[in-house]
């Protein structure tokens, strides 16, 4: 990855640590469900609510505390689902997770995942993946909850 391109990722990151989309609660969530890593100490709650008629993602917001890498992905991943079914956000969801686990090789598909590439630079550290996808995992459990009640 080009230094030009590693720079633009870690600011990606860095601007959505700090300017969080999708932070705080969900009045009405159609699912909800936390999770926690107990390596660090990440925790976060994440919740779905679903539009009655078309069955896409309306919003997706979550409640956390822990590093800006975890951080930052909750809030790319609330950026990125509103308008998804739950097959979209599942499709998304493995690729984030393809991604996670190689180690930095190969090329997401930006197409797809959107900002969420910008995490490729930390599949390259195995004690950071965790943090990264702690918020995906939170949010499939949210689709597994919500597609069981279908």
């Amino acid at each position: 990855m080009p230094d030009a391109l590693a720079g633009l990722y870690q600011q990606v990151i860095l601007d959505h640590a700090k300017a969080r989309t999708g932070d705080g609660p969900l009045d009405g969530a159609d699912a909800e469900h936390y999770e926690r890593n107990p390596t660090c100490g990440d925790e976060i709650t994440v919740r779905v609510a679903l539009d009655p008629d078309t069955g896409t993602i309306t919003t997706l917001a979550w409640q956390g505390d822990g590093c800006s890498i975890s951080m930052a992905s909750a809030s790319v991943l609330a950026e990125l689902a509103p308008g998804l079914t739950l097959a979209e956000l599942a499709e998304r969801t493995d690729a984030f997770r393809a991604m996670m686990r190689s180690k930095g090789a190969g090329e997401p598909d930006e197409d797809l995942l959107g900002d969420a590439v910008a995490f490729q630079g930390v599949s390259k550290f195995v004690m950071r993946v965790k943090c990264a996808m702690l918020s995906w995992v939170a949010a499939e459990a949210c689709s597994t909850q919500l597609a069981a009640r279908a």
